[in-house]
Formats: C-alpha cells, sequence, structure tokens
C-alpha cells in the first residue's frame, strides 16, 4: 500500500511538472499591433529564448545587447530563435520601439503591457529568461543579469539540440 501511494504522489508530481512546463496561453502583442498567443511561440522545432525586459531596466538592456553581439552566431550554429518581451507599461508602451531601433536587436519583440504572462508565470524581477524546446516546453530558467551569463544560455540551447 506505501509502495502504490508512493507511486501515485511520484505520477502526480511528474504529470503537473509537465503542466507547468508548457507555456500558459496570454495574448500578447507584436511590436506593430498584431494578437499573439504565447502557447503558440515556437521555432519550427528548434529551442527558443524568451527574454523579458523593461525600456527602464538598465540589467535588462544590457543583457539583450550582449546577446545581440552574438545572435547571429548562435542562430547560425543552433537555429535559436530569441522573443524579447517587454513589461513596460501601456502608457510607456511607445518607447520600446525606439529603444529597440536604437540597439539594433534583430529579436521578434512582443508587448505584455499588463504583465499578464509575467503575473502567469510567477516572475517576480526582471531581466528573465526562459530556454525553451522545440515543442515550447519551459526547460530552463534564470533571473537577472551579470556580464557573461548569457553563455548559460546557449550551453542549455546546444543541449537540447544534442538530445
Amino acid at each position: 500500500m506505501k509502495r502504490l501511494l508512493t507511486t501515485l504522489i511520484l505520477g502526480f508530481y511528474i504529470c503537473m511538472g509537465s503542466v507547468y512546463a508548457q507555456l500558459p496561453a496570454v495574448m500578447l502583442k507584436t511590436i506593430d499591433g498584431y494578437n499573439v498567443s504565447t502557447d503558440t511561440l515556437r521555432n519550427d522545432g528548434k529551442p527558443f529564448i524568451i527574454d523579458f525586459f523593461a525600456t527602464w531596466c538598465k540589467p535588462c538592456n544590457r543583457e539583450l545587447d550582449a546577446i545581440s553581439e552574438v545572435y547571429e552566431d548562435w542562430q547560425a550554429e543552433t537555429g535559436v530563435k530569441l522573443f524579447a518581451i517587454s513589461i513596460d507599461q501601456a502608457q510607456n508602451i511607445n518607447k520600446v520601439k525606439p529603444l529597440v531601433d536604437s540597439h539594433s536587436w534583430e529579436y521578434e519583440i512582443l508587448l505584455d503591457p499588463n504583465s499578464d504572462l509575467k503575473r502567469a508565470l510567477g516572475i517576480q524581477m526582471i531581466p528573465f529568461v526562459l530556454v525553451c524546446d522545440g515543442q515550447g516546453n519551459i526547460v530552463y530558467k534564470h533571473n537577472g543579469y551579470t556580464d557573461g551569463s548569457e553563455s548559460e544560455l546557449i550551453e542549455k540551447v546546444r543541449e537540447l539540440i544534442q538530445k
């Protein structure tokens, strides 16, 4: 009986873990104003990165700048794609495109002005980064930024590609 109970509990946690590993369905906007549901974010079966940022967040901007310097190499090596999601509130959303343009970020930019996705994922601070496998499962989470920590992201992507 004890073994059966342990098996049931373990099975429950495994099932629940896989449920929470999926991106929730939250409606965001592209920088051009189109609706995008987050549960449809994909990269043709290849891993992708989601990076939460705000225009006023200096560590966020440093992280996205650092990734920008190596992004082309990452794409050539792994095919990875980065979705940068701004959590700037609606009154500041007009600052996102000028910031992106001034930094020449080549990422797909999405807007979460009501922090719906941020809240659904329980994110407390930014920058916050997710690495997702080719099926959209969250396989790695990281918050904060220190110089060089972007190398952890590409290592996680490489691990996914080798599987």
